[in-house]
């Protein structure tokens, strides 16, 4: 019996760093989620098998196809040294709890199948 290939899904993707890695080790990326035009146009043209989602906030993690790993690296600027160190009620970084929104609905919709894993990469600070 063969293993199913490992999932990924990226949230707050910037420039599919997650997804560069996953793939470079066999992990097949599903979808990802950026607001930012220019950095979506740099991971279509590496990935262009990979679904864009668009806004964070208005994603539904059951209504996406469920991944093995959920990555995510919400805005630093509140947590930063060299930001005003608001911490995760900060006005960016409070989007940190859309990630967790989204994978608690994905676990919901799964019955706590997927995600296996959460991937959160942030600053120091």
């Amino acid at each position: 019996m063969r293993n199913r290939e490992l999932t990924l899904g990226s949230l707050f993707d910037g420039i599919a760093g997650f997804p560069l890695a996953a793939e470079m080790i066999g992990i097949k990326t599903l979808w990802a989620s950026e607001i930012e035009k220019f950095l979506i146009a740099v991971s279509t043209y590496h990935f262009p098998h990979m679904r864009h989602l668009g806004d964070i906030t208005k994603i539904n993690g059951v209504d996406i196809e469920p991944g093995d790993i959920i990555s995510f690296g919400p805005p630093c600027q509140d947590l930063s040294i060299a930001g005003k160190r608001a911490g995760l009620q900060g006005e960016r970084s409070s989007l940190f709890g859309e990630a967790v929104r989204i994978i608690r609905e994905m676990q919901s919709a799964t019955a706590g199948k997927y995600p296996r894993f959460a991937l959160w990469e942030n600053v120091p600070g």
